[in-house]
């Protein structure tokens, strides 16, 4: 399971290295697209290891977000990083019991355009792509005494697609994204982590995760309000991840309002930033 992860984390390594690449055949200076924004709503956790209940509560959300554009097919690739850390504090139906939640996630996307129109003052842009999905996090039970927690974590490749829609001073961004194919973590039924992690016994516990066994789905919508100097972005998203394997059945649920702030960056290395005549660094 070691070298599972060390190769997964090896490839994600690679393709960001890749993709962070300077430009070697065009001058233009493209800006990056950043965002910080903060989730708040409703967490439905439902994990058979822990409980036979589904247990709700508060969700909250830390989320960043960089789309940028890249020099690969023809300057047509658009590529984002997403880091998303999530987590919940959630009840039985009778709040006799707590569950707790976090999940830390990261996403690599590359999305290429399908669709441009534009019409008066508006425009429309739809994208397709994907790209690898690593996330860890647990599912803490305080009424449990000899299993009380529940490990999180999958490697995962998505299907995603992309649609932006410029209307006058306003920015709507529609994306969804799913996995077809990936490896997960789960113990098989009765098996107690001081096995798996104490005593070594760790067969069976790495899946390889597909339709007939892990779904997942997020859908993410956001609007980009101009306020003076500032630029608003507030939204929606929901996610929504399962698995059932080894008897054992997870849900996880999460309907999140998100606001924050958006805005667009220069990103050049050492030389550009000593040299260039336009912008003086305060560091170099």
């Amino acid at each position: 399971m070691k070298r599972l992860w060390v190769l997964v984390f090896a490839g994600i390594s690679t393709l960001n290295l890749m993709f962070s690449q300077e430009s070697t055949y065009t001058n233009t200076v493209r800006s990056v697209n950043q965002s910080t924004l903060i989730g708040i709503g409703k967490a439905y956790l439902f994990d058979s290891y822990l409980s036979p209940l589904t247990y709700d509560g508060i969700a909250i959300s830390l989320i960043h977000d960089r789309l940028k554009g890249s020099d690969f097919f023809n300057g047509a690739l658009l590529l984002q990083n997403q880091y998303r850390l999530q987590t919940g504090v959630t009840k039985n139906p009778t709040s006799s019991s707590t569950e707790y939640w976090g999940s830390l996630y990261y996403n690599l996307n590359g999305y290429v355009p399908i669709l441009k129109q534009s019409l008066n003052n508006s425009n429309f842009k739809l994208y397709g792509g994907g790209g690898p999905e690593l996330a860890l996090g647990c599912i803490y039970n305080i009424r449990n005494s000899n299993n009380p927690g529940s490990l999180k974590t999958h490697a995962n490749l998505n299907v995603s697609a992309m649609a932006i829609y410029n209307w006058k001073k306003l920015t709507f961004r529609w994306q969804v994204s799913s996995p077809f194919v990936g490896v997960f973590f789960s113990p098989e039924y009765g098996h107690s982590y001081y096995e798996i992690f104490t005593l070594g016994n760790d067969k069976g516990t790495v899946h390889f995760g597909s339709f007939h066994n892990q779904l997942s789905l997020r859908n993410y919508f956001t609007i980009d309000i101009p306020v003076n100097n500032l630029t608003i972005r507030t939204g929606y998203m929901w996610d929504y991840y399962s698995t059932d394997v080894n008897m054992l059945v997870t849900k996880i649920s999460v309907h999140q309002f998100l606001i924050g702030l958006a805005f667009e960056s220069l990103n050049f290395g050492y030389k550009k930033a000593r040299n260039n005549q336009l912008f003086k660094s305060v560091y170099y």
